[in-house]
């Protein structure tokens, strides 16, 4: 692509291929990430696909709708306001092969016909708490996106409220994830360790 994508927040730029985690406290730090983000990528024509729990859709909303003609967005599909139910739980519960599926299913959809130049994602993890007994299958996928994200002009976001997790689900995100959002900036993330090298870990 002839531009490089602005993540929204001053002075944060993204390349292709990323794959970043944020960590935030609450549904307003959140927003506050997520928003820019998404309201940066449909100022500039890109697909945008956001993963956040319905009972928050409102409220997003209401956070993207200054300046932008969010309904339009919405009717032409450029933006897709989804929940778990569509996504990580579309099948009836989480399953790695499914999600991938899901992404590679959507975004091909996206770009393939030539409409968009890049796409943007972003995925919440609230639900996961209480979905999911243990983080080893979800650590899996996040390791996974990991193949998958350098095979399109795209970025994908991903969501974690500290408050509702351990340490434990804090290391595993930290070792799946090349790229950490942390105070506003966007640095490589010296704890990844690349797929490959996971197979073997606890």
């Amino acid at each position: 692509m002839d531009r490089q994508p602005e993540f929204g927040l001053p002075g944060v730029a993204l390349e292709p291929g990323d794959h970043i985690c944020a960590m935030y406290t609450g549904a307003q730090e959140r927003h506050e990430i997520l928003a820019p983000f998404m309201r940066a990528g449909l100022a500039a024509g890109d697909k945008c696909i956001c993963v956040i729990d319905p009972a928050e859709h409102a409220a997003l909303r209401e956070e993207l709708g200054d300046g932008i003609d969010l309904e339009g967005c919405i009717a032409s599909q450029q933006f897709a306001l989804m929940g778990q139910a569509d996504t990580y739980l579309r099948t009836g519960s989480f399953a790695v092969a499914e999600m991938i599926a899901f992404w590679q299913e959507t975004v091909s959809e996206a770009m393939d016909d030539g409409q968009y130049a890049f796409t943007r994602s972003a995925g919440d993890t609230t639900w996961l708490r209480d979905t999911v007994g243990s983080f080893d299958d979800f650590a899996s996928y996040e390791s996974e996106l990991n193949h998958f994200v350098p095979s399109y002009p795209q970025v994908i976001l991903c969501l974690y409220d500290i408050e509702l997790y351990g340490g434990e689900m804090e290391v595993e995100v930290l070792r799946t994830h090349p790229k950490l959002l942390i105070g506003g900036l966007l640095i490589d993330n010296p704890h990844y360790v690349a797929p490959a090298d996971l197979v073997g870990r606890p």
